[in-house]
């Protein structure tokens, strides 16, 4: 990516949170600009993909192989997960990048860039509900692979999910940091009894460390944590106090010091951890070498028994194989 480009991208990029939701539930936004969407589309890297390699299309056909492991309850799961921001055109960076991923993820795409993490070791595939669907597919065409799902907390899908293989449900991140922030963390409790009667294993996703330890000391039934590395959603007086001022807009903001505060909550805990957004929802992809620094520092950083869930947009480049070979590289402690 030129500096030039980068330069332009950035003062023109608006953040934009992602979605758990299924693929196309939430219509992304018409963009007026379209001479710089052409211009998007006609580079060959995105900030959101930049990995300087060889487009996937040029990639050689991989035997299937298999990745370090953890257990999740009675389940071996990849210590790499695929995550799902991508598939549901929610890049975090920008409407430019949301359209650019709404484009090319089709549900056909997104089940050709499931085989491919399969092929490469990936056996498990985390998400929301909505696309519990397409997972179904995946697993009637002949795919192998567990499904971890996200729940707001009114759980209308809990049934059918459970029914159609789903081994976990975590308690969506965004809903719990804000029940924290406001001092009612105590009502997902009935939530997470609901998911164990339902025969699943039980999660808790968070943003914040404090969670983690909030949660841990109450002693609930719980299996696993879903621990996002940044702590992207601080208010804008919470940005005042830290940085003296606050960004504009006042959106999400990836901080460096805030990954090791993360892992220090995972390693307290004895519950597996799946860390995710490691590489700052897609602001560390522009060079190589700093997607290998992010993949080397969370497994250094994190316990043995936990895990990385990592958003793909395979567009540019192979990232299942790429991110598949980070994980045995610097993942490849744990077995199961």
């Amino acid at each position: 990516m030129s500096s030039d480009f980068a330069s332009r991208f950035w003062r023109t990029s608006v953040g934009q949170k992602g979605t758990g939701t299924s693929r196309g539930s939430e219509p992304v936004p018409s963009c007026p600009r379209r001479s710089f969407l052409k211009t998007v589309a006609a580079m060959p890297v995105a900030l959101a993909a930049a990995r300087h390699v060889a487009p996937a299309s040029a990639a050689a056909p991989a035997v299937e192989t298999k990745l370090p492991q953890i257990r999740l309850g009675p389940h071996s799961v990849s210590r790499l997960i695929c995550g799902s921001n991508p598939f549901n055109a929610g890049s975090h960076l920008s409407v430019f990048v949301n359209h650019q991923m709404s484009e090319y993820y089709t549900p056909g795409q997104i089940l050709k860039t499931l085989r491919r993490c399969q092929e490469v070791g990936v056996n498990c595939w985390q998400s929301g509900g909505g696309n519990f669907g397409l997972y179904r597919r995946f697993i009637d065409e002949g795919g192998k692979m567990h499904y971890l799902s996200l729940d707001s907390g009114k759980g209308k899908l809990l049934p059918a999910v459970a029914k159609g293989g789903c081994i976990g449900v975590a308690h969506h991140g965004e809903v719990t940091d804000g029940l924290f922030k406001t001092g009612r963390i105590d009502q997902i409790h009935d939530f997470l009894k609901r998911v164990r009667d339902s025969g699943m294993l039980v999660g808790v996703s968070t943003h914040m460390p404090a969670v983690v330890d909030t949660v841990e000391s109450k002693g609930w039934d719980l299996d696993y944590y879903m621990t996002c590395v940044y702590e992207r959603h601080r208010s804008a007086a919470d940005l005042e106090k830290l940085l003296g001022q606050a960004p504009i807009p006042v959106g999400e903001v990836y901080l460096p010091k805030d990954p090791p505060r993360m892992y220090e909550a995972m390693r307290k805990t004895k519950r597996p951890c799946l860390a995710f957004k490691i590489l700052a929802a897609g602001r560390l992809s522009e060079r190589k070498e700093w997607v290998e620094q992010a993949f080397r520092q969370t497994y250094a950083g994190i316990k043995p028994n936990d895990g990385v869930i990592i958003g793909i947009y395979d567009r540019y480049s192979d990232q299942p194989a790429e991110d598949a070979e980070f994980a045995r590289r610097y993942g490849g402690v744990a077995g199961a």
